[in-house]
């Protein structure tokens, strides 16, 4: 399959409704540990047609107690979160309720977490770095019984970008292992300074060095790293 057709194939119908049976938007339940991206997603999501934001949450594990008691359509999820993650909560969720439409909303694009989310049941896997169009595709195809899948994502199915067992975990050391998971967290270097007590200078000459050693170019690549060596 060549790069040129992936647009033909982001997005997979399978007995795809028109628009809710009922006529009513679908209800779409946020899980993400970042505040701010959970009022923003709220924000954004309230102005799609045919969508309703049910309730946003931060703590994962609230979630299978709120899909027993809320009327939810889909469950949009982050990747990495403390306590469950994306695909440990997917799991858990469509135990309970095997409808459910899960779609993955992360920055987590490597194949073997990709292919672990597909294993777990979800629906959806989209890229934090999407658009407001593609979002609304993507919420939209699950909601309607669809599976949606981003460009990148396919790109990455098709051609994984690297071994992980290629990449030189002994190499790091321990307290570059511990800015790699607060990177991985999304936190600035200013916070990690401060969780760490150490300055944003030394923090800083860490994170080169971390980059350097693992042959990545930005915090994504560093988070990758996390990811296929389960550091998280």
């Amino acid at each position: 399959m060549s790069f040129g057709l992936l647009n033909k194939f982001a997005y997979f119908e399978r007995d795809i409704l028109p628009q809710n049976l009922f006529g009513m938007p679908y209800r779409v339940l946020i899980c993400d540990d970042h505040r701010i991206v959970l009022d923003s997603l709220s924000l954004l999501i309230s102005t799609m047609k045919e969508l309703e934001v049910a309730e946003t949450i931060s703590d994962p594990r609230e979630v299978p107690g709120l899909i027993t008691r809320l009327d939810i359509d889909i469950l949009l999820t982050d990747m990495t979160m403390p306590f469950l993650n994306g695909v440990e909560l997917a799991t858990e969720v469509l135990r309970i309720r095997p409808e459910m439409k899960v779609l993955m909303l992360t920055v987590a694009e490597d194949e073997v977490t990709i292919k672990k989310a597909i294993r777990a049941g979800v629906k959806g896997y989209v890229m934090k770095k999407a658009d407001r169009k593609e979002l609304e595709t993507a919420l939209l195809t699950v909601g309607r019984g669809g599976e949606y899948f981003g460009n990148e994502v396919l790109r990455e199915l098709i051609s994984p970008s690297s071994d992980p067992d290629s990449l030189p975990v002994d190499s790091v050391t321990k307290r570059e292992l511990e800015i790699i998971r607060l990177i991985a967290q999304e936190m600035s270097t200013s916070e990690i300074a401060e969780k760490l007590y150490l300055s944003t200078g030394t923090v800083e000459t860490h994170r080169h060095n971390i980059l350097r050693k693992l042959g990545v170019k930005n915090a994504v690549g560093i988070i990758k790293y996390a990811m296929k060596h389960n550091l998280l």
